[in-house]
């Protein structure tokens, strides 16, 4: 079974993957192997980034709602069935599925395993035989990248670029402060006080994580790692923007509305004095020819 498992997962993923680098080393200018992980890398990001759109997406969404989520848990802390049903309705008015932020990072899995062991194992002239018969076998794969960068030995340079990449997009992607509720500090939000130092402490453990196995792996992994953690940040920073543009314009919205309605009011009221104004003169007018007549 165990066995069956790993043709497959070759079948669908590794091997693959490893055709593709390799067609792109024989086919780019001076077979750079470098230049040829970054385009794989790449290609890797776009064909993933729906799930990494829902991903975000979903994990953004989740943090927005946070404060809502507190004020039901402590609302409802003794009783529990209650809770869960009112956290689940919330979900549903919200169009929020909590488990949507996990799913797509499982469907990556086998990709990132897959990549590390091409990485790790697939470049060496034994795995080589894995071509498939339209990809030219090159024999042996040169692992100097723009002359001067050795991918098959761990780079420091390549590790630090990771780490500071990793640092950029979890400072982005986490909250660093408590939740609020109409712009006040939620009271007894003791969970979510300490997920928001939870994640401050992320924002800084994952880039040196990153940092230290990178400087024990192939730089050819480094290397993949910095380009898909540099390409995740900048299509994070996109989402939020779009995200930041819509906010502002359905904001301007509101208020050309508003001003609109008070307009229109101010023009009614205006309508109004100027009619009570002309009844109030035709009154005094009426009042004068009266006296007029009686003298």
């Amino acid at each position: 079974m165990i066995s069956f498992i790993i043709y497959v997962f070759n079948s669908i993923f590794y091997q693959p993957l490893l055709n593709f680098l390799v067609w792109l080393y024989n086919i780019l200018p001076g077979n750079d192997i470098g230049l040829a992980i970054i385009i794989l890398t790449i290609t890797i990001r776009v064909l993933l980034f729906p799930l990494f759109y829902q991903s975000i997406k979903s994990q953004k969404a989740l943090q927005e709602i946070q404060p809502k989520v507190e004020e039901l848990k402590k609302k409802y802390k003794d009783e529990k069935e209650k809770m869960a049903q009112e956290l689940m309705n919330l979900y549903k008015e919200e169009k929020v599925n909590p488990f949507s932020s996990c799913l797509p990072l499982l469907i990556q899995l086998p990709f990132l395993i897959a990549v590390y062991q091409v990485f790790r194992h697939g470049l060496n002239s034994e795995s080589l035989e894995l071509l498939y018969p339209f990809v030219a076998n090159p024999g042996t794969i040169n692992s100097v990248s723009m002359g001067f960068i050795d991918l098959a030995v761990p780079s420091i340079l390549l590790a630090f670029l990771a780490g500071a990449a990793q640092y950029w997009q979890a400072k982005m992607m986490f909250m660093k402060k408590p939740p609020l509720l109409k712009g006040k500090e939620i009271k007894g939000s003791g969970d979510e006080k300490m997920l928001a130092m939870m994640n401050k402490q992320m924002v800084y453990f994952m880039p040196i994580f990153t940092v230290i196995i990178g400087v024990s792996l192939p730089a050819g992994l480094t290397l993949y790692w910095f380009i898909t953690t540099l390409l995740m940040a900048l299509q994070q920073l996109w989402m939020f923007k779009k995200k930041e543009e819509k906010e502002q314009k359905e904001q301007k919205g509101e208020e050309v509305q508003a001003f609109s309605q008070n307009k229109d009011e101010l023009v009614e009221n205006s309508q109004k004095e100027t009619g009570q104004e002309k009844e109030m003169i035709k009154d005094n007018n009426d009042d004068s020819k009266d006296n007029g007549s009686n003298q």
